[in-house]
């Protein structure tokens, strides 16, 4: 068994037409775990539902301590791209005997042309095989949690020496 735990991001915003902006209301999780007919047996958590841009240190501690307690060895956790490796950083220094993969998205699921879906299926097959230790899943590539960024000017994620911003 996989534990999913949610706190938000571009993967789980959807568009207020009224007022104009994305927001939050529900995890997208699992619909995109049925459209996408995944079979891997998953427990579902939703930890918080925030813009990680907007994550406090104290939300990177109650996620990492979400991970340490949660009874599986193995987790994907979604999240906001713009601070996944700060969080990341956060649940290394204190998860040591579980396998921790983080993955979000650039574009929200509710758009339709989301990188959400093949995010997360790249997220929980990669949970299946890594030894533990923690790792960033996006567009198919894993990384350890330790040598990769978000390159702002591509809007990628890679290892930490490939340049960039």
């Amino acid at each position: 068994m996989i534990r999913i735990l949610i706190t938000g991001g571009t993967f789980d915003k959807r568009y207020d037409e009224i007022g104009a902006r994305l927001h939050f209301t529900e995890s997208q999780v699992p619909d995109m775990l049925r459209l996408g007919r995944s079979r891997v047996d998953v427990a579902i958590r939703t930890v918080m539902l925030i813009d990680s841009l907007d994550m406090s240190e104290a939300d990177r501690e109650l996620i990492a301590q979400n991970c340490l307690q949660a009874p599986e060895a193995r987790l994907v956790v979604t999240h906001g791209t713009d601070t996944m490796v700060e969080t990341a950083r956060v649940i290394a220094a204190r998860v040591a005997d579980k396998t921790v993969v983080l993955t979000g998205a650039m574009v929200p699921y509710a758009f339709g042309s989301s990188d959400g879906m093949f995010n997360l299926g790249s997220a929980l097959s990669f949970a299946q095989v890594l030894p533990p230790g923690v790792y960033v899943a996006m567009n198919g590539r894993c990384f350890r949690w330790d040598g990769v960024r978000k390159n702002t000017k591509t809007g990628v994620f890679e290892e930490a020496g490939d340049g960039g911003g």
